[in-house]
């Protein structure tokens, strides 16, 4: 299932890279119940993201749209992992401004230490109580869209 795609707007939005339906629906829940009114596009593996990012494929044509205001990434994905997209991001000297997350169950240590010397700007383990998950989503919300000042695209 895919999501309308973004297009030109001043109202940020998030892009969101996650391959399982029941984590994407928790996630999309928590988030409205934390009053978070952004818009929230999703992609549901590494190929597809970086296609949309990079114009390519069944995006070539698409018009251009506004620069997300943050992307966050599962790391565990089919095709091209979240390690690579993280990569491929950072990499680019248009892309590396926008914040990533990445938002994974994984705590292994070397996909830690991979994700950060790749760039990524915070690595959040998925909780697995439905109690610790709504307050890392809270703190989430809170930090990215009400704390930190996020980068101006437009200059």
């Amino acid at each position: 299932m895919k999501n309308p795609r973004p297009k030109s707007s001043p109202v940020p939005y998030l892009l969101i890279v996650e391959d399982n339906d029941e984590d994407f629906e928790v996630f999309m829940r928590l988030m409205k119940t934390s009053n978070f009114s952004y818009p929230i596009y999703r992609f549901i593996d590494g190929d597809d993201i970086l296609d949309f990012l990079f114009y390519q494929g069944e995006y070539a044509d698409r018009q251009e749209t506004a620069t997300p205001a943050l992307i966050i990434v599962d790391l565990n994905l089919p095709g091209t992992d979240g390690r690579e997209v993280i990569a491929k991001i950072k990499e680019d000297p248009n892309l590396k401004i926008i914040p990533v997350v990445a938002f994974t169950t994984s705590s292994n240590h070397k996909d830690i230490k991979a994700c950060y010397q790749n760039g990524v700007n915070s690595y959040i383990q998925k909780p697995l109580g439905i109690s610790s998950y709504k307050k890392i989503i809270e703190n989430f919300s809170f930090y990215w869209f009400n704390s930190v000042i996020l980068p101006d695209y437009e200059e």
